[in-house]
């Protein structure tokens, strides 16, 4: 008998789908700090969302670091790896996944030159209702070097 080909049992994934997303870091888990933010502010309005780390990426950005990004239409929080350190205050952490909650409830508006702007007047009138906004930008401003090479 001839050798079979063995037939795959799991449909195969786009590769970003095939990605295991983890919200348990070594230092925090997201998904306990997003149940409690969502509780807090939002009412546990956002459902279905899922919170990741992202991936680690091999050289850290050299002018500009972006510590979480939100892809509303896949309900998908991401929070840069380099957050989950023992430095890192859990305020500050807490302040990066809020402010990608806020993307999820504040509607983004179209500016007189067309462009779209996601960090409205009233974005950043939610965004300083945080319970340590000021300290949380404070200590950004701070530690930036730290996340940048």
């Amino acid at each position: 008998m001839g050798k079979r080909k063995r037939k795959l049992s799991f449909k195969r994934l786009p590769a970003q789908r095939q990605l295991l997303f983890s919200t348990e870091g070594e230092y925090f888990d997201l998904k306990t700090l997003f149940d409690k933010l969502n509780a807090e502010y939002f009412g546990n309005a956002l459902r279905g969302f899922k919170i990741t780390w992202g991936r680690k990426r091999k050289h850290p950005p050299k002018e500009y670091f972006v510590f979480g990004t939100i892809q509303e239409e896949d309900k998908m929080i991401r929070i840069h790896p380099s957050l989950d350190a023992p430095f890192v205050p859990t305020w500050f952490l807490e302040y990066v996944i809020y402010h990608e909650m806020l993307h999820a409830v504040v509607p983004e508006e179209i500016d007189d030159y067309g462009r779209r702007r996601v960090h409205t007047h009233e974005f950043y009138r939610r965004e300083r209702q945080f319970y340590c906004y000021h300290r949380a930008r404070r200590w950004e401003d701070d530690n930036l070097d730290r996340f940048l090479r």
